[in-house]
């Protein structure tokens, strides 16, 4: 008879351990059977916490976090064709500086062609003078030039509300524009260029100060303005004439095209002082509106809206209707002194700065 060798039975065991389980069951052999699954127990957890082992060390690698830094938005450019194609109504875009030589070539030729009268509402409806207009890689053109720049007016003809008022200056931040107002009877308008967005131009009610028909600037004294009109001495802002370089550039001032400060300087009231008493407030100036910065130029909207720009006479109501008892009460006192005393000249205050 075979002697069995020691641990031959277990050897067998790794080799069919299935049939020899149930053999050795079979054979009464429990405790082999028993140290047999505690054998393959092991093992199997043994593997499955060399896998979390391995799950933990990755979750515990440093994460990599981007440094990129996320760029803003440019401001919108306006679409513009490679050719000059001038549609019968509206409005419509050229390009001094386009990419394309023939896109350029067609709208400096363009320019060139136009009258004086003709260039000069080109230059209002774009909100620049003469001297800057070239700096531009974009303008607004209408497709029919009228000369008769009342004709593009963005404010209502009449304000019934302001009949009983003399004479008022409305400054639209948006879309930097001015009117003038006589009873309610719009007599001038025209573009401006009001305060960048760092140095903003204030809003509210104000009136009309001391005037110069020259000034040295408070911000860099090589800045000479003509034409200044004080609406706030206080900070003394103001309007004048100045460069108007196509978007709201100034340091909290008005700055206007000279035909149109010139206007104003003559037109507007001052205040009524004796001494260094206040006795009556100039003419009202209102500043009102929110420039759109960094979302393009309101004049671009023209293109496809001629109206965009329109400011009705139901909405110019109601901004008025609340300030109406205050304008009132200034008239009102202004009359009563100058019924009082005989009107002097217009003084010139042209040592007073303004910026």
């Amino acid at each position: 008879m075979p002697v069995e060798k020691p641990y031959q039975h277990l050897e067998k065991a790794a080799l069919f351990w299935p049939e020899y389980f149930v053999m050795n069951i079979l054979r009464g052999r429990l405790f082999f059977a028993a140290s047999l699954l505690l054998f393959l127990l092991s093992c199997s957890s043994n593997e499955s916490s060399n896998k979390v082992s391995q799950a933990n060390a990755l979750n515990e690698l440093p994460q990599v976090v981007s440094t990129t830094k996320v760029q803003p938005k440019p401001e919108p450019k306006p679409v513009i064709k490679t050719k000059l194609e001038i549609p019968a109504t509206g409005y419509y875009f050229i390009s001094q500086r386009n990419k394309e030589e023939a896109t350029r070539e067609a709208a400096n030729d363009f320019l060139k062609r136009r009258s004086k009268s003709e260039l000069e509402i080109i230059l209002k409806l774009n909100r620049v003078d003469a001297a800057s207009y070239r700096r531009l890689d974009t303008l607004v053109i209408p497709a029919h030039i009228d000369t008769n720049w009342m004709h593009y007016s963005i404010f209502p003809e009449s304000l019934p509300i302001l009949s009983e008022v003399p004479k008022m200056v409305l400054l639209a931040y948006y879309p930097e524009a001015f009117a003038a107002y006589e009873h309610g009877q719009l007599v001038r308008w025209g573009p401006t260029s009001m305060g960048k967005k760092s140095t903003p131009t204030p809003e509210g009610l104000f009136s009309c100060n001391w005037k110069a028909r020259e000034s040295i600037s408070s911000v860099d004294d090589e800045w000479k303005l003509k034409w200044n009109f004080n609406f706030w001495n206080k900070e003394g802002v103001g309007w004048h004439e100045y460069q108007m370089p196509g978007y709201p550039a100034s340091h909290s001032c008005v700055r206007m095209q000279e035909a149109d400060a010139q206007f104003l300087y003559g037109w507007a009231q001052q205040w009524v002082r004796k001494d260094s008493l206040l006795l009556a407030q100039g003419t009202p100036v209102l500043v009102f509106g929110k420039y759109p910065f960094g979302k393009g130029k309101p004049w671009w909207r023209l293109v496809k809206n001629p109206k965009a720009l329109d400011l009705p006479a139901d909405s110019m109501t109601r901004l008025l209707r609340p300030l109406m008892p205050k304008i009132l009460a200034r008239q009102s006192q202004r009359d009563s002194v100058l019924g009082l005393i005989p009107q002097a000249p217009a003084q010139d205050s042209s040592k007073n700065p303004i910026n």
